[in-house]
């Protein structure tokens, strides 16, 4: 243990965007192996090549740049996911989307059909909760 930890001191290592490239890289490499087109190994080896250059480079701030532009790119796409997660997991609360601004609004499950008011616009409409 003590050789990887000197090995890699100094070096970039894992982020969000080293996760995404091996991923994308076992996905390929799968779709590689059941296929067999042999394009598909060069954009294996590409991908492997990028994730490993990534992890043990030394110009930490260059790497910390592409993972911040990788992030904001996939900012709306990692919202929308975590916002349903959440709304699965919430069993006490029902949501609607305002008709005027589009605001999400939340309100407590099974009090019958209730008027919502929206805090962004203050338009109010009836729902069922």
């Amino acid at each position: 243990m003590g050789f990887l930890q000197r090995f890699m001191y100094g070096r970039y290592g894992a982020d969000a965007l080293g996760v995404f490239t091996l991923a994308l890289y076992l996905l390929v490499w799968l779709l590689e192996l059941f296929t067999g087109w042999w394009p598909l190994s060069l954009l294996c080896t590409l991908l492997a090549v990028v994730t490993l250059y990534r992890m043990l480079s030394h110009n930490l701030e260059k790497r910390r740049g592409e993972n911040q532009r990788f992030l904001r790119a996939t900012a709306p796409i990692r919202t929308r996911f975590r916002t349903a997660r959440t709304r699965r997991a919430d069993k006490t609360h029902k949501y609607f989307k305002c008709p005027s601004c589009g605001q999400q609004l939340r309100v407590p499950k099974g009090a019958g059909r209730i008027k919502v008011t929206c805090r962004s616009c203050g338009a109010t409409f009836e729902e069922n909760s």
